[in-house]
């Protein structure tokens, strides 16, 4: 792993990290590279959905102080509340976080067997009997838990695979290598969902959610995802990027190290603003990460 305060260090290469990746188990453990068996999967999802509900307090789908009282709910607002899950792995933020609070997920992830399982998973979910499964705890066996809504066909997931160097959110049918595998859930074929992406592809977002993944691009392919992601926000005075990643230190100079092994950079924090005269506001998480809204 190599460390510098200046511009010295390689670009990440896209067909390096997707091969390491690859070659990681297909479940909660191998995407958070170990840690997929204990109390972080549960911990990180619920400080999440806190996260996007004191930005967004319409997205409380229960009574209480932070909700307003004529806020909708997510499934029966005018506009169905969508969300961008990028870098998404097996679909455990669409299934933990983003299905909790919107009513419509586009996931996005570049590596072969990861969005296959969560297209497996998705479908489980909605070809499920009534009843089952529902009394699964998100830490003893997240990777079996539902995912609220699929079945009951209120919410949808619709999965591509493509780069984020590639894909562009304000046009997901136009990126030229990605490719739609299916949806489940809401406007869906019946049982465990088709092979359609839906008429909503290109419809744009209320949230895209960016975590762990954003060090798999150079500095100019982060920009430019960051200003392609700003011009999918359905309304921009409200739309949000969240950004969630590891961060180098804010102490002593500026700086960003890189990871050989799967060919990724980790930034220092203001480094991830770098040329998109965006305000960021972020909290720390207790644990290995950051979040913030770009």
């Amino acid at each position: 792993m190599a460390a510098s305060t200046e511009q010295t260090l390689p670009d990440p290469d896209v067909e390096d990290g997707i091969k390491y990746w690859a070659s990681q188990p297909a479940s909660y453990d191998g995407v958070l590279g170990g840690f997929g068996n204990g109390t972080l999967p549960r911990v990180d999802a619920l400080g999440s959905r806190q996260f996007l509900q004191h930005l967004l307090p319409e997205l409380c789908t229960v009574p209480s102080a932070i909700r307003p009282l004529s806020a909708p709910s997510a499934t029966s607002a005018p506009r169905r509340p969508r969300a961008l899950d990028v870098g998404a792995g097996v679909g455990r933020v669409t299934s933990d976080v983003l299905l909790h609070l919107f009513a419509d997920v586009l996931l996005v992830e570049p590596v072969a067997p990861f969005v296959a399982e969560a297209l497996r998973r998705g479908r489980a979910s909605a070809s499920l009997p009534a009843g089952a499964g529902a009394s699964i705890a998100l830490d003893e066996n997240p990777m079996a838990v539902p995912w609220k809504g699929v079945r009951a066909r209120t919410t949808s997931v619709t999965f591509v695979q493509a780069t984020l160097q590639e894909f562009d959110p304000a046009r997901p049918s136009a990126a030229p290598k990605a490719r739609v595998l299916g949806r489940v859930g809401y406007g869906s074929a019946e049982g465990g969902g088709d092979g359609a992406g839906g008429d909503d592809l290109d419809s744009g977002f209320d949230v895209v959610w960016c975590q762990w993944c954003l060090g798999a691009l150079s500095d100019p392919d982060l920009v430019a995802f960051f200003k392609r992601s700003k011009a999918a926000l359905r309304d921009p005075a409200r739309g949000l990027i969240v950004v969630k990643e590891n961060l180098c230190s804010e102490t002593g100079e500026p700086r960003a190290v890189f990871d050989e092994s799967d060919s990724s950079l980790t930034r220092w924090v203001r480094s991830m603003s770098r040329g998109t005269q965006v305000l960021m506001v972020g909290t720390m998480q207790v644990g290995p990460c950051v979040e913030g809204v770009v």
